[in-house]
């Protein structure tokens, strides 16, 4: 799989671009603030429909401009499909794929396949458990694009079951009754349970695949270190089956995580009910990262938690090799923070890759295992050397 065309207008700081790409290394130099994190960043929206740096859309379309426009041409077996993207915040985003247009623009997710490292994945270790869901989330939709769908579906219940308790918890501080809110609750409660299931079953058997790769990946960015790990940590972990999210495990059945979610909420009632707000379920869950016997988080140094950080990253890229399609890799301005032992284990990853681009400030951090095509980025041109 490899990008062979990136067209951007308005998107971010590009009023126009126009890129010619094709497989094997780009690198795109330039100095800071010249917009080449942008264009990557751009190929990575098409990948995911997010960015790696912002949470909303907003900051993507350019300043005083009304939306943005992505245009790539993505070559996957000798096929080629086109892909447009239209942003508009506060409105709907439009989708085409080969200039006809499809009902959604998670239709369009499965088309394009990347993994990307960045200065922001320090947040995977050092950020809070939003972060981590997050990284998974996004992962399983990589592999499986369905799952754009139950995350969608997930959050609509959980802001609806959200709102009811909330309403339920007013009532019952002013001594109201209102029975039919309960029995209401009953049934987004079977909702939240049918939905959170699948996506927390998903997550599980995740995170039995991408363990072993991650363990293997830190070993070798980073050998002189205690061993790393990754576990899966929820609210109802005591009543699942022990084998669920290990490597060596049974792979989890959403039937079974369904009536354990379910039998959960019906504990915590009241205590959901004091406080307005769904204790239960995926969003309240964390994957744990390990090293040795502590946390990474609070007690990894600075170069362990850039390590496990790549470990992670190449730890998703070799999975979704296994899986059968190569993402296209993306570096994005991380050679400069890295020590000579992990450019280099980045620098063998990267190469074989069937394509891999590459941002930096100045030529001489991208480790010279990576030629193939030159860009300048510079005063909003980008162009080929």
């Amino acid at each position: 799989m490899h990008v062979r065309h990136l067209q951007v207008a308005d998107f971010r700081s590009w009023e126009q671009a126009d890129l010619e790409l094709e497989p094997g290394p780009s690198v795109l130099v330039g100095r800071n603030g010249q917009g080449k994190t942008n264009l990557v960043e751009a190929i990575g929206y098409v990948a995911t429909l997010g960015s790696h740096r912002v949470a909303s859309d907003a900051p993507l379309v350019r300043l005083g401009a009304s939306r943005a426009i992505i245009r790539t041409a993505v070559v996957n077996d000798g096929r080629e499909l086109t892909v447009e993207l239209e942003i508009t915040p506060g409105k709907a985003n439009r989708a085409r794929v080969n200039r006809g247009p499809v009902p959604r623009p998670r239709d369009v997710l499965g088309i394009l396949r990347t993994v990307l490292f960045a200065p922001e994945d320090l947040a995977l270790v050092r950020g809070d458990p939003g972060e981590r869901r997050r990284f998974l989330d996004d992962l399983l939709v990589l592999r499986a694009p369905r799952y754009a769908g139950v995350r969608s579906d997930y959050d609509r219940v959980l802001r609806q079951r959200n709102a009811l308790l909330k309403s339920a918890a007013a009532n019952r501080r002013a001594r109201r009754s209102d029975p039919d809110a309960l029995v209401t609750l009953d049934v987004w409660s079977g909702h939240l349970a049918a939905h959170g299931a699948a996506l927390l079953s998903a997550r599980l058997d995740l995170v039995a695949d991408l363990g072993p790769r991650v363990a293997a990946a830190y070993a070798g960015v980073a050998p002189e270190s205690r061993p790393a790990q990754i576990g899966y940590r929820s609210k109802i972990e005591d009543a699942l089956p022990a084998g669920y999210g290990k490597p060596d495990g049974e792979r989890a059945d959403p039937e079974v995580v369904a009536e354990i979610l379910l039998a959960e909420m019906v504990r915590r009632r009241d205590n959901e009910l004091e406080r307005g707000v769904s204790l239960v379920g995926p969003h309240r869950d964390e994957l744990d990262l390990v090293l040795g016997e502590a946390p990474a988080k609070g007690y990894a140094s600075h170069g362990e938690s850039w390590s496990f950080a790549l470990a992670l990253r190449l730890a998703s890229y070799e999975l979704l090799r296994a899986d059968g399609s190569e993402p296209v890799l993306v570096l994005d301005d991380v050679f400069a923070e890295l020590d000579r032992r992990r450019r280099q284990r980045l620098a063998e990853v990267a190469v074989a890759a069937e394509q891999v681009l590459v941002t930096a400030a100045v030529a001489e951090d991208v480790p010279g295992e990576l030629t193939g095509a030159r860009y300048t980025v510079a005063d909003g041109v980008v162009e080929r050397d």
